[in-house]
């Protein structure tokens, strides 16, 4: 179930008892509790000062407590409340973390890593329904993006942006070209990869061919591997499909108004744009823009490309 449907219904069910809590439950223990007060202060004054409590302010202290205290089960819903309707507001409309499961997005993000999600970037959007309620900044050609996946909107991808409405991106032997103008690259040394040699068992299947590529002069690492060829084997059946040409060299898309087109960094590992289709704006979650955490790399806290 989405996780966010979970805790809007949290939300809702321990609001409904804190609210009764304030209104109705409360009042009744704060007359019970004044009520035990009174009983002992009665039954002080009638056994007289001989047999009066030595301690009669802290007795009628632990009456009041006693008295006073949630019941477990309002203690588990109304108590809990405020935290959650907290945890609610901050991952709806502010930040919402993720964690990255797959190397589709090696080197700039790695398996492991913990990221955090800027939620209002792109406009505010209405927790369960995703219905832009600001309009917030245009999305940029080379943003990070978390969205939900088009083919099943339960599950939550992470790609880059690499082409707005309107825009003809062609992936071409392993070269992209947005707009008929080639984005420059820069070739650095091979990246190694060490899932990719623990999964193949052999040292140099590890190590993979790593760019730095230039979109609009936001520069992020690419990786490619010589070993794969470069066209797109079993496309899908998507919306629009009939905007891209696949032939043996790759595919080109022209992007559809409303959509984008997204690719991974690490791109012969990536299931993106090139074979599920185009991403609709009302799927977009947010910007990523931090790892908070990577338990085997502390040194990877930090902001990213």
């Amino acid at each position: 179930m989405n996780f966010a449907l979970i805790l809007f219904v949290l939300v809702v069910l321990t609001g409904i008892a804190w609210v009764a809590d304030k209104l109705f439950f409360m009042p009744q223990r704060r007359r019970a509790a004044e009520a035990a007060v009174a009983e002992f202060d009665r039954q002080q004054a009638r056994v007289g000062e001989r047999f009066a409590d030595e301690n009669p302010a802290q007795t009628r202290a632990k009456l009041r407590d006693e008295k006073l205290r949630q019941p477990w089960w309002l203690e588990y819903t109304a108590s809990f409340f405020p935290v959650i309707l907290v945890v609610f507001l901050v991952r709806s409309f502010v930040v919402e973390p993720f964690k990255i499961p797959s190397g589709s997005m090696v080197p700039t993000l790695l398996v492991g890593d913990f990221i955090l999600v800027n939620k209002f970037d792109y406009g505010l959007r209405l927790p369960i329904t995703n219905t832009k309620v600001t309009e917030g900044r245009p999305v940029k050609r080379g943003d990070v993006v978390v969205f939900r996946y088009p083919k099943d909107e339960s599950v939550d991808y992470i790609k880059r942006v690499i082409g707005l409405p309107g825009d003809v991106v062609a992936y071409q032997d392993k070269k992209l070209t947005i707009n008929g103008q080639p984005v420059p690259e820069t070739q650095l040394p091979d990246f190694y990869d060490e899932e990719r040699d623990e999964a193949s068992g052999n040292q140099r299947a590890g190590y993979m061919k790593q760019f730095e590529e230039d979109i609009d002069g936001r520069k992020n690492r690419i990786l490619n591997n010589p070993a794969v060829p470069p066209f797109v084997v079993g496309a899908d059946d998507y919306p629009y499909r009939s905007n891209c040409n696949y032939n043996d060299r790759g595919v080109i898309c022209k992007v559809p108004p409303g959509n984008y087109f997204m690719m991974g960094d690490n791109r012969d590992n990536s299931a993106d744009s090139r074979y599920w289709g185009f991403v609709p704006d009302a799927n977009l979650v947010g910007r990523a823009f931090f790892i908070w955490m990577n338990f085997s790399d502390l040194k990877r806290i930090g902001s990213f490309e």
